[in-house]
C-alpha cells in the first residue's frame, strides 16, 4: 500500500538498529496498552472493528439530505473535529468541483474560527443554498463551535421550520453527557457518538469524518478498507512495518538536531492533508519542552517561494514527502510548430513525468544541501489509499510519541489560551483572572 525510502537519510543507515530498538520498543507500549495516555486508544484497531452498521448510519444521513435535494452541507467543529473531514474531501474532490458540477454537494466548515467576515459570508452562501449541518462537538460548549452552531441552528430553524430542521441537522457527540448531547436528545437530531477513548486529531475515521465525507459524495467503505489493510500492514513488530521504519528514521533526525519537519506534497490536493497532519503531530508530540516543529509546503509551487530558505537556510529540518506514485489523470505536452518557449523535447511527455523529475531533481538539491529526506509513496490518491495513509501516520504517531518519552494522547498545553479568553469574554468564573490579566493589557 504504501512504501517508505530512507535512503535520503543518509546518516539514519549507522544508526538504525538503534532507533528500530527504540521504535520497536515503543511499538510495544502502543499495542499493550501500558503506556501514558493508554484512555485514548480506541482508534489503534478502530478499521479493524468498525461495524458495517456504523457506516451504513453515515451513509443514510447523506442519502436522506439528497433526497431533500440538500446541496450545502455545513460541518461545524474545530481542530480534529474538522481536518481530517477538510483534508480527505479535499483530497478526493475534483479540483474545481464547485464550478464544474451541475449540481454539486458543496461541504462547508464553520466553527473553526470566530471571523465575524467568515460566518457573514457563510449566512449569504447558506440564503442562496438548500442547506444541512452536521455539528461536531464532544461537550457542546466549545467556543468556537458552539458561537458558530447557535448561528446555523436559528438560520436552519428560521428557513425551514423546527420540525424540518431536525432532520436537517446531525449531531456527532457524546454518547451520555454533555450539552449538546442534551440538546440532539432533546430536538429529536441524528445522533453519532464521539467515543470516549478516541481524541479528535484521531478521529477522522470515525463519524467525526466519515459523515460530512459522506455527505460530500465519497466512498467511506472504501476509506475504512484501505485504512483496515493498513492495520494489518502495521500490526507487526518488525523493520518492515512502515509506520516503526518512519517513528525511528524520525526520532533520529530529531536526536541530530533537526527541529522541524516539513510534510512535503508534489499534488495541490494534499494541501488540507498536511493540515491534518500538522495537527496530528503538533498536539501529540509538542510538550515538555520537546518535538519537532511540524510545517508543511507545497511542491512544486513553494520551490519557488521557500525553495531558497530549504535549500541553503539554517539546516534544523528534514522533508518527508508523500508522493503519489499514479496521478487519476493524464495530460500530454503537445507539440508547438514555432517552439517559442523551448518545450518540444517535452512534447508527447504526461506533465507527471515533468513533476517526478522535478521531485527526484529537488531531492538530490535538498539532499546535498544538507536536508535529509524521508519518502512515503502511496499508489494512487483515491478513498481506499488514503484511508490507509490516515491510519499509518496516526501509528507513526503513537509510536513516535512513546520513542520520545511523552503522553502523545493528550494536550494540556490547549488549555491556557481559553482561560484567559473566557476571562477576557467576561465568562462567569474567570472574574478574578480577568482583573490580573486587564492589569497587562
Amino acid at each position: 500500500m504504501i512504501k517508505i525510502d530512507l535512503t535520503g537519510c543518509k546518516s539514519f543507515e549507522s544508526k538504525r538498529e538503534q532507533y528500530f530498538e527504540k521504535a520497536m520498543a515503543a511499538f510495544d507500549v502502543l499495542e499493550s496498552a501500558q503506556g501514558a495516555g493508554n484512555d485514548f486508544l480506541g482508534w489503534n484497531h478502530l478499521p479493524s472493528e468498525m461495524p458495517q452498521q456504523l457506516l451504513d448510519d453515515c451513509k443514510a444521513v447523506a442519502e436522506s439530505w439528497k433526497e431533500k435535494n440538500v446541496n450545502l452541507v455545513v460541518a461545524i467543529g474545530i481542530g480534529g473535529s474538522y481536518l481530517g473531514a477538510k483534508a480527505a474531501i479535499a483530497a478526493l474532490a475534483h479540483n474545481f468541483s464547485v464550478n464544474i458540477d451541475a449540481d454539486p454537494v458543496q461541504v462547508v466548515f464553520a466553527g473553526n474560527t470566530l471571523s465575524e467576515d467568515y460566518m457573514a459570508d457563510l449566512v449569504d452562501l447558506m440564503k442562496i443554498r438548500n442547506v444541512a449541518a452536521v455539528v461536531i462537538s464532544k461537550s457542546g460548549t466549545t467556543t468556537e463551535p458552539a458561537v458558530a452552531f447557535r448561528i446555523i441552528k436559528g438560520f436552519i430553524e428560521d428557513k425551514y421550520g423546527k420540525k424540518e430542521a431536525a432532520e436537517r441537522i446531525v449531531a456527532v457527540t457524546d454518547k451520555a453527557r454533555g450539552a449538546l448531547k442534551s440538546l440532539a436528545t432533546s430536538e429529536g437530531y441524528k445522533s453519532f457518538v464521539i467515543e470516549d477513548n478516541i481524541g479528535g486529531r484521531y478521529s477522522v475515521l470515525t463519524p467525526v469524518g466519515l459523515v460530512p465525507i459522506a455527505a460530500a459524495g465519497f466512498d467511506i467503505d472504501a476509506l475504512l478498507a484501505g485504512a483496515r489493510d493498513m492495520e494489518a500492514l502495521c500490526s507487526s513488530k518488525s523493520a518492515d512495518n512502515p509506520a516503526i521504519q518512519y517513528a525511528a528514521a524520525r526520532n533520529c533526525m530529531y536526536d541530530e538536531g533537526k527541529k522541524v519537519e516539513l510534510l512535503v506534497n508534489y499534488n495541490p490536493k494534499l494541501v488540507y492533508f498536511s493540515e491534518w497532519w500538522k495537527q496530528l503531530f503538533g498536539e501529540s508530540e509538542g510538550k515538555e519542552g520537546k518535538g519537532l516543529f511540524p510545517a508543511s509546503v507545497s511542491y512544486t509551487t513553494d520551490l519557488h517561494s521557500m525553495g531558497q530558505y530549504v535549500q541553503e537556510g539554517e539546516r534544523v529540518m528534514f522533508e518527508t514527502v508523500v508522493s503519489v506514485k499514479n496521478p487519476a489523470r493524464k495530460v500530454e505536452i503537445p507539440s508547438d510548430a514555432d517552439n517559442l518557449d523551448g518545450l518540444n523535447y517535452l512534447a508527447g511527455k504526461r506533465i507527471e513525468y515533468c513533476n517526478e523529475k522535478a521531485m527526484l531533481g529537488t531531492r538530490l538539491a535538498h539532499i546535498d544541501g544538507g536536508v535529509p529526506q524521508i519518502t512515503v509513496e502511496t499508489e494512487t490518491l483515491d478513498a481506499y489509499h488514503l484511508g490507509g495513509l490516515f491510519y499509518f501516520f496516526e501509528k507513526a504517531c503513537g509510536i513516535s510519541g512513546y520513542v520520545l518519552g511523552i503522553n502523545p494522547f493528550n494536550q494540556p498545553g490547549v488549555e491556557a489560551y481559553k482561560k484567559n479568553m473566557f476571562a477576557l469574554l467576561g465568562k462567569p468564573g474567570y472574574e478574578e483572572l480577568a482583573k490580573e490579566l486587564a492589569k497587562r493589557l
